[in-house]
């Protein structure tokens, strides 16, 4: 693994997925024009944006829907949507467990 590449310890929790990583990085670095410090940021928030659970993505979802003057129905039947095609398997959600994640 290169000296530059960042530490990966809070995105991997072993020291293989760590090597991994790092490998990843190092592949980037040589296959692109990123720096070892641009590459290994780019593995960290990719590693973060695959990791968000559900309840985390439809609060952000909701927000950023809100922000571009959905209603809550046109948002909660977009959200759900956008759930079924996520990485994660989510479970189906209804329209109320939705909102319930949203507002407590």
């Amino acid at each position: 693994m290169n000296q530059d590449s960042a530490d990966f310890g809070s995105a991997a929790d072993s020291k293989g997925a760590s090597e991994d990583m790092g490998e990843l990085v190092d592949y980037l670095t040589r296959s692109s024009r990123l720096s070892p410090q641009e590459a290994a940021r780019l593995v960290n928030e990719v590693l973060a944006f695959m990791s968000e659970v559900p309840e985390d993505f439809i609060r952000r979802r909701h927000l950023a829907l809100q922000a571009q003057g959905l209603s809550n129905q046109a948002i909660y039947l977009q959200i759900g949507e956008e759930l079924a095609a996520r990485r994660f398997r989510a479970p189906e959600y209804s329209e109320r467990q939705i909102r319930r994640i949203i507002y407590g």
